[in-house]
Protein backbone atom coordinates (compact mmCIF):
# COMPACT_ATOMS: atom_id res chain seq x y z
CA UNK A 1 0.00 0.00 0.00
CA UNK A 2 1.57 3.14 -0.71
CA UNK A 3 1.98 5.87 2.32
CA UNK A 4 0.70 9.02 3.03
CA UNK A 5 2.65 11.68 2.74
CA UNK A 6 1.96 15.36 3.41
CA UNK A 7 3.41 18.49 3.79
CA UNK A 8 3.08 21.18 6.31
CA UNK A 9 4.21 24.60 6.42
CA UNK A 10 5.03 25.44 9.51
CA UNK A 11 7.24 29.20 8.63
CA UNK A 12 7.79 30.57 5.43
CA UNK A 13 9.49 33.69 6.48
CA UNK A 14 13.16 34.56 6.57
CA UNK A 15 15.57 36.24 8.88
CA UNK A 16 13.32 37.29 11.29
CA UNK A 17 9.83 36.61 12.18
CA UNK A 18 6.99 38.77 11.00
CA UNK A 19 3.00 38.90 12.76
CA UNK A 20 1.92 37.15 9.55
CA UNK A 21 4.91 34.54 9.13
CA UNK A 22 7.16 32.16 11.32
CA UNK A 23 10.74 31.28 10.34
CA UNK A 24 11.25 28.18 8.29
CA UNK A 25 10.58 25.37 9.11
CA UNK A 26 8.67 22.49 6.75
CA UNK A 27 6.92 19.21 8.28
CA UNK A 28 6.92 16.33 5.39
CA UNK A 29 4.76 13.15 7.00
CA UNK A 30 5.56 9.95 5.23
CA UNK A 31 2.52 8.04 7.17
CA UNK A 32 2.90 7.99 10.72
CA UNK A 33 7.09 9.60 10.61
CA UNK A 34 7.07 13.18 10.91
CA UNK A 35 10.20 14.80 9.42
CA UNK A 36 10.88 18.39 10.21
CA UNK A 37 12.93 20.38 8.04
CA UNK A 38 14.51 23.47 9.95
CA UNK A 39 13.24 24.81 12.96
CA UNK A 40 13.01 28.16 13.24
CA UNK A 41 12.32 30.29 16.18
CA UNK A 42 8.90 29.80 17.35
CA UNK A 43 8.29 26.34 15.33
CA UNK A 44 7.12 24.97 18.16
CA UNK A 45 4.16 27.13 18.66
CA UNK A 46 3.51 27.24 15.24
CA UNK A 47 3.51 23.02 15.08
CA UNK A 48 0.96 23.56 18.25
CA UNK A 49 -1.35 25.65 15.82
CA UNK A 50 -1.26 22.97 13.20
CA UNK A 51 -3.01 19.35 12.64
CA UNK A 52 0.48 18.17 13.79
CA UNK A 53 2.12 17.48 17.41
CA UNK A 54 5.71 17.85 18.07
CA UNK A 55 6.11 15.31 20.70
CA UNK A 56 5.76 13.26 17.29
CA UNK A 57 8.77 14.31 15.43
CA UNK A 58 11.28 11.73 14.76
CA UNK A 59 13.81 13.33 12.63
CA UNK A 60 14.75 16.84 12.47
CA UNK A 61 17.39 18.23 9.07
CA UNK A 62 18.97 21.61 9.45
CA UNK A 63 20.11 22.87 6.53
CA UNK A 64 22.49 25.52 7.68
CA UNK A 65 22.84 27.05 10.85
CA UNK A 66 22.29 30.71 10.38
CA UNK A 67 20.23 31.23 13.42
CA UNK A 68 16.56 31.81 11.66
CA UNK A 69 16.75 27.54 10.45
CA UNK A 70 17.63 26.43 13.92
CA UNK A 71 17.23 28.53 16.94
CA UNK A 72 13.97 26.93 17.70
CA UNK A 73 15.24 23.88 18.66
CA UNK A 74 16.08 25.20 21.62
CA UNK A 75 12.77 25.77 23.02
CA UNK A 76 11.38 22.74 21.30
CA UNK A 77 13.65 20.49 22.65
CA UNK A 78 13.22 21.87 26.14
CA UNK A 79 9.04 21.19 25.50
CA UNK A 80 9.43 17.77 24.81
CA UNK A 81 11.23 17.05 27.63
CA UNK A 82 8.48 18.62 29.94
CA UNK A 83 5.74 16.80 28.05
CA UNK A 84 7.86 13.74 28.85
CA UNK A 85 9.31 12.60 25.69
CA UNK A 86 11.10 9.32 25.96
CA UNK A 87 12.25 8.40 22.43
CA UNK A 88 14.87 9.41 21.24
CA UNK A 89 15.27 11.94 18.68
CA UNK A 90 17.48 12.40 15.72
CA UNK A 91 18.99 15.70 14.59
CA UNK A 92 21.11 15.53 11.28
CA UNK A 93 22.73 18.37 9.33
CA UNK A 94 25.80 19.85 7.64
CA UNK A 95 29.52 19.82 8.81
CA UNK A 96 29.70 21.48 12.30
CA UNK A 97 26.26 20.28 13.03
CA UNK A 98 27.54 18.53 16.45
CA UNK A 99 29.32 21.72 17.93
CA UNK A 100 25.96 23.56 16.63
CA UNK A 101 23.41 21.55 18.18
CA UNK A 102 25.37 20.25 21.48
CA UNK A 103 25.56 24.26 22.00
CA UNK A 104 21.94 25.25 21.28
CA UNK A 105 20.86 22.62 23.34
CA UNK A 106 22.82 23.42 26.76
CA UNK A 107 21.47 27.06 27.20
CA UNK A 108 19.49 27.12 30.39
CA UNK A 109 19.08 24.97 33.01
CA UNK A 110 16.63 21.98 32.24
CA UNK A 111 16.81 18.04 32.41
CA UNK A 112 16.75 15.92 29.29
CA UNK A 113 15.05 13.10 29.79
CA UNK A 114 15.24 11.45 26.11
CA UNK A 115 18.39 11.06 23.71
CA UNK A 116 19.27 13.33 21.15
CA UNK A 117 21.29 11.89 18.04
CA UNK A 118 23.33 14.33 16.27
CA UNK A 119 24.66 13.31 13.17
CA UNK A 120 26.51 15.35 10.19
CA UNK A 121 25.62 14.87 6.53
CA UNK A 122 28.07 14.71 3.54
CA UNK A 123 27.54 17.23 1.39
CA UNK A 124 26.42 15.13 -1.56
CA UNK A 125 25.15 12.11 0.27
CA UNK A 126 22.48 9.02 -0.04
CA UNK A 127 20.76 8.11 3.84
CA UNK A 128 18.64 5.14 3.58
CA UNK A 129 15.62 5.95 6.32
CA UNK A 130 13.61 2.47 5.43
CA UNK A 131 10.33 3.76 3.58
CA UNK A 132 12.55 6.71 2.03
CA UNK A 133 15.42 8.19 0.78
CA UNK A 134 17.03 11.22 1.96
CA UNK A 135 19.93 12.58 -0.70
CA UNK A 136 21.89 15.68 -0.04
CA UNK A 137 23.92 18.32 -2.14
CA UNK A 138 25.68 21.78 -1.39
CA UNK A 139 24.35 24.91 -1.55
CA UNK A 140 25.65 28.03 -2.82
CA UNK A 141 25.50 30.05 0.71
CA UNK A 142 28.13 32.16 3.08
CA UNK A 143 28.15 29.26 5.77
CA UNK A 144 28.23 25.76 5.26
CA UNK A 145 24.62 24.42 3.92
CA UNK A 146 23.03 21.36 1.90
CA UNK A 147 19.39 20.87 0.68
CA UNK A 148 17.74 17.69 1.01
CA UNK A 149 15.78 15.62 -1.60
CA UNK A 150 13.52 13.02 0.24
CA UNK A 151 12.61 10.45 -1.72
CA UNK A 152 10.05 7.38 -1.36
CA UNK A 153 11.26 4.21 -3.01
CA UNK A 154 9.31 2.63 -5.51
CA UNK A 155 6.80 0.50 -4.89
CA UNK A 156 5.57 -2.84 -6.45
CA UNK A 157 2.19 -3.05 -7.50
CA UNK A 158 0.36 -6.56 -6.14
CA UNK A 159 -2.02 -8.11 -8.86
CA UNK A 160 -4.47 -9.36 -6.38
CA UNK A 161 -5.99 -11.92 -9.02
CA UNK A 162 -2.22 -13.87 -9.69
CA UNK A 163 -2.11 -13.43 -5.54
CA UNK A 164 -5.49 -15.27 -6.06
CA UNK A 165 -4.49 -18.05 -8.15
CA UNK A 166 -1.65 -19.17 -6.21
CA UNK A 167 -3.73 -19.02 -3.22
CA UNK A 168 -1.24 -16.33 -1.62
CA UNK A 169 -3.14 -15.41 1.42
CA UNK A 170 -4.32 -11.64 1.27
CA UNK A 171 -3.45 -10.76 5.03
CA UNK A 172 0.25 -11.60 4.03
CA UNK A 173 0.58 -9.32 1.09
CA UNK A 174 1.97 -6.58 2.35
CA UNK A 175 4.65 -8.38 4.29
CA UNK A 176 5.59 -10.36 0.62
CA UNK A 177 6.09 -6.87 -0.98
CA UNK A 178 8.23 -5.66 1.88
CA UNK A 179 10.56 -9.23 1.94
CA UNK A 180 10.19 -10.20 -1.12
CA UNK A 181 10.23 -13.73 -0.25
CA UNK A 182 8.13 -15.63 2.07
CA UNK A 183 6.82 -18.56 3.13
CA UNK A 184 3.17 -20.37 3.36
CA UNK A 185 2.50 -23.70 4.53
CA UNK A 186 5.87 -24.84 3.55
CA UNK A 187 5.27 -23.15 0.07
CA UNK A 188 7.52 -20.56 -1.11
CA UNK A 189 6.29 -16.91 -2.51
CA UNK A 190 7.98 -14.70 -4.40
CA UNK A 191 7.25 -11.09 -4.88
CA UNK A 192 8.09 -11.94 -8.62
CA UNK A 193 5.21 -14.37 -8.37
CA UNK A 194 2.48 -11.73 -7.98
CA UNK A 195 4.12 -8.26 -9.65
CA UNK A 196 2.44 -6.15 -11.65
CA UNK A 197 4.91 -3.78 -12.20
CA UNK A 198 6.45 -0.80 -10.27
CA UNK A 199 4.93 2.45 -8.88
CA UNK A 200 7.38 5.25 -8.78
CA UNK A 201 7.90 6.99 -5.41
CA UNK A 202 7.61 10.04 -4.64
CA UNK A 203 10.13 13.38 -4.12
CA UNK A 204 10.01 16.25 -2.37
CA UNK A 205 13.04 18.61 -3.00
CA UNK A 206 13.58 21.40 -0.34
CA UNK A 207 16.32 23.65 -0.84
CA UNK A 208 17.34 25.83 2.23
CA UNK A 209 19.12 29.03 1.50
CA UNK A 210 21.05 29.37 -1.76
CA UNK A 211 21.93 31.08 -4.49
CA UNK A 212 20.70 29.65 -7.89
CA UNK A 213 22.52 26.54 -8.71
CA UNK A 214 22.81 24.90 -11.94
CA UNK A 215 23.37 21.28 -9.98
CA UNK A 216 19.62 22.01 -7.97
CA UNK A 217 18.66 20.97 -11.95
CA UNK A 218 19.62 17.63 -11.99
CA UNK A 219 18.98 17.13 -7.85
CA UNK A 220 15.77 17.77 -8.46
CA UNK A 221 15.15 16.40 -11.51
CA UNK A 222 11.19 15.12 -11.61
CA UNK A 223 10.50 15.67 -8.32
CA UNK A 224 6.76 16.14 -7.01
CA UNK A 225 7.42 18.96 -4.88
CA UNK A 226 10.36 22.17 -5.05
CA UNK A 227 10.67 24.07 -2.23
CA UNK A 228 12.54 26.85 -3.47
CA UNK A 229 14.21 29.73 -1.34
CA UNK A 230 12.22 32.60 -3.24
CA UNK A 231 14.04 35.41 -0.94
CA UNK A 232 12.42 38.35 -3.25
CA UNK A 233 11.31 39.10 -6.70
CA UNK A 234 14.13 39.68 -9.56
CA UNK A 235 14.51 43.89 -8.92
CA UNK A 236 16.51 43.04 -5.88
CA UNK A 237 17.91 40.06 -7.45
CA UNK A 238 22.55 41.19 -7.39
CA UNK A 239 21.65 42.13 -3.75
CA UNK A 240 19.69 38.77 -2.99
CA UNK A 241 22.48 36.60 -4.87
CA UNK A 242 25.07 38.80 -3.10
CA UNK A 243 23.72 37.23 0.35
CA UNK A 244 23.38 33.84 -0.96
CA UNK A 245 19.63 33.56 -1.88
CA UNK A 246 17.68 33.02 -4.61
CA UNK A 247 14.91 35.48 -6.78
CA UNK A 248 11.25 34.15 -7.28
CA UNK A 249 12.47 34.14 -11.09
CA UNK A 250 15.41 32.47 -11.01
CA UNK A 251 13.45 29.52 -8.69
CA UNK A 252 10.86 29.17 -11.04
CA UNK A 253 13.53 28.83 -14.12
CA UNK A 254 15.08 26.03 -12.09
CA UNK A 255 11.96 24.59 -11.06
CA UNK A 256 11.12 24.52 -15.31
CA UNK A 257 14.26 23.06 -16.20
CA UNK A 258 13.93 20.15 -13.63
CA UNK A 259 10.70 19.50 -14.76
CA UNK A 260 9.53 19.28 -11.22
CA UNK A 261 5.39 19.18 -10.91
CA UNK A 262 5.05 21.83 -8.67
CA UNK A 263 7.19 24.71 -7.23
CA UNK A 264 6.65 26.20 -3.74
CA UNK A 265 8.11 29.95 -3.18
CA UNK A 266 9.41 29.70 0.12
CA UNK A 267 11.58 31.82 2.73
CA UNK A 268 10.69 35.13 1.84
CA UNK A 269 12.06 38.06 3.07
CA UNK A 270 10.24 40.42 6.03
CA UNK A 271 10.58 43.29 3.64
CA UNK A 272 8.27 40.98 1.32
CA UNK A 273 4.47 42.16 2.02
CA UNK A 274 2.73 41.33 -1.07
CA UNK A 275 4.10 37.72 -1.75
CA UNK A 276 1.58 37.92 -4.88
CA UNK A 277 3.88 40.04 -7.00
CA UNK A 278 6.62 37.15 -6.16
CA UNK A 279 3.67 34.27 -7.34
CA UNK A 280 2.83 36.59 -10.44
CA UNK A 281 6.86 36.77 -11.53
CA UNK A 282 7.61 32.82 -11.01
CA UNK A 283 3.75 31.90 -12.70
CA UNK A 284 5.41 33.49 -16.29
CA UNK A 285 8.05 31.10 -16.09
CA UNK A 286 6.79 27.90 -14.83
CA UNK A 287 2.96 28.27 -14.11
CA UNK A 288 2.94 25.42 -11.79
CA UNK A 289 4.30 27.89 -8.78
CA UNK A 290 2.80 27.88 -6.14
CA UNK A 291 3.20 30.38 -2.81
CA UNK A 292 3.46 28.94 0.44
CA UNK A 293 1.91 30.25 4.08
CA UNK A 294 2.38 29.66 7.14
CA UNK A 295 0.35 26.14 8.14
CA UNK A 296 -0.72 25.46 4.82
CA UNK A 297 -1.06 21.69 4.40
CA UNK A 298 -0.15 19.43 0.85
CA UNK A 299 -1.07 16.16 0.60
CA UNK A 300 1.67 14.80 -2.41
CA UNK A 301 -0.91 12.46 -4.23
CA UNK A 302 0.28 9.09 -5.26
CA UNK A 303 2.10 9.10 -8.80
CA UNK A 304 -0.15 6.38 -11.25
CA UNK A 305 2.70 5.39 -13.72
Amino acid sequence: MASNIKITFFGTGGSWPTPVRGLPAVGIQVDDRLNLFDCGEGTQKQIMASSSSFMKIENVFISHFHGDHFIGLIGMVQSMSFNGRVDPLNIYGPRGAVRMVLNALNVGYFRLNFDVKITELEDSGIYDFGDFIIRTQPNDHPVPAISFSLEEKDLIRIDREKADELGFPVRRLEELRKKGVVEVGGKVFRIEDVSAGTRKGRKIVYTGDTRPMKSTVAFAKGADVLIHDTTTDSSLEPKVNEFGHTSSRQAAEIARDSGVKRLYLFHYSPRVDNVNTLLEEARSIFPQSYASSDLLEYDVPVNRS
